[in-house]
């Protein structure tokens, strides 16, 4: 195990924000890792599991624990017929794990594309895209019990997924450590054309478009909304969508609607299962009044996502909170809605 000390960890996210880690661990097997959860036990440290950073605001004091980083690599396939299994080391790219797929023929994540992070973060959030969630596919969580330091399997139904939610972040939150997951894909299936972006795209066409063509207009799309990675692009530098949709009863919705239309606005709503709308987040900050380009110190919103909060350069954790708290207040007096955030704070 390579223990390090006072290791930065803004570099490590795709915000570039935050303080030094007190101890860090980058494991390359299922020993380092334990290894580094009896260091942390035996000296009562906190521990948090980072991923690909994507998903994270670290405060500016940084976290007075340990920062396990898990490098886990290797993905091994499987056929069954048409059915095609992966199964992917939680420290593997997510992207190049799309791409690999896509390149395979197989589909079922071809949606997700150009999503930053690692494969081991995407079960925790239920990551979803244009028309598809993870959950859709994923067959089986293998995850390291933290308490009793045994490895379990969770089927795709002990996970419970819900929208950008599993036990692993709910429930469950911090008990486990992923391992790897279980991916169940259809080779020579046809490209997910639900979302309403790729419909414009591919809608004219008769024959459905290769896997191949919608990863790469997803990819652009993305790159458009500034929520591909780019660098020295400073609207790319942000932990994507940093609010959720809401999800509300049909008589809630009715109600906010029935107000808005007295003003002559119409507010978008989406089915999210018996009984529920979900309410578009981007939409409610910008009729908030936060315009896309807004600023605030050294943080403000991207000017091509309304939902990514940036860092101009330089931007403290403070600021990026300020500007979060700022959107909310403004977001619950307008609407009576309370945004939930999206990311994982840590150190706070």
């Amino acid at each position: 195990m390579n223990l390090q000390e006072q290791v930065a960890l803004a570099p490590l996210t795709t915000l570039g924000v935050g303080g030094p880690a007190r101890y860090f661990v980058a494991a390359e097997s299922e020993k380092e890792i334990r290894e580094a959860l009896r260091f942390a036990a035996e000296r009562g440290l906190p521990l948090f599991v980072l991923g690909g950073g994507s998903n994270l605001l670290v405060a500016d004091t940084g976290f007075p624990g340990l920062v396990l980083k898990v490098r886990l690599r290797g993905i091994e396939r499987v056929t069954a017929g048409a059915e095609l299994t992966y199964t992917v080391a939680s420290g593997e790219d997510w992207d190049a794990f799309v791409e690999r797929a896509v390149e395979d023929n197989c589909a079922g994540i071809e949606c997700l594309s150009g999503i930053p992070g690692s494969v081991g973060a995407t079960p925790v959030q239920n990551v979803g895209a244009y028309g598809q969630d993870v959950s859709e596919t994923i067959r089986e969580v293998v995850a390291l019990d933290r308490q009793t330091m045994e490895v379990r399997e969770f089927s795709n139904s002990e996970c419970g997924f819900g929208y950008r939610t599993s036990i692993f972040n709910t429930g469950q939150r911090d008990r486990y450590i992923i391992l790897r997951v279980s991916f169940r894909l259809h080779q020579g299936g046809d490209a997910a054309i639900r979302y309403a972006d790729l419909q414009k795209v591919f809608g004219a066409e008769r024959a459905n478009p290769s896997l191949q063509r919608v990863r790469d207009a997803v990819r652009e799309i993305r790159r458009s909304k500034a929520m591909l990675l780019v660098p020295r692009d400073e609207d790319s530098r942000s932990a994507g969508s940093f609010f959720k949709n809401p999800v509300v009863t049909l008589e809630v919705c009715e109600e906010l609607a029935e107000r808005m239309e007295s003003s002559g606005i119409v507010m978008p709503s989406y089915p999210a299962g018996e009984g529920m709308r979900k309410l578009s987040a981007a939409w409610m900050v910008e009729h908030a009044g936060f315009a896309k380009g807004y600023t605030r110190g050294a943080a403000g919103i991207s000017r091509r996502h309304s939902l990514a909060i940036v860092n101009r350069g330089g931007a403290t954790a403070a600021e990026i909170v300020a500007l979060k708290e700022e959107i909310q207040a403004r977001v619950f007096a307008e609407f009576g809605i309370a945004l939930q955030p999206e990311p994982v704070f840590l150190g706070f």
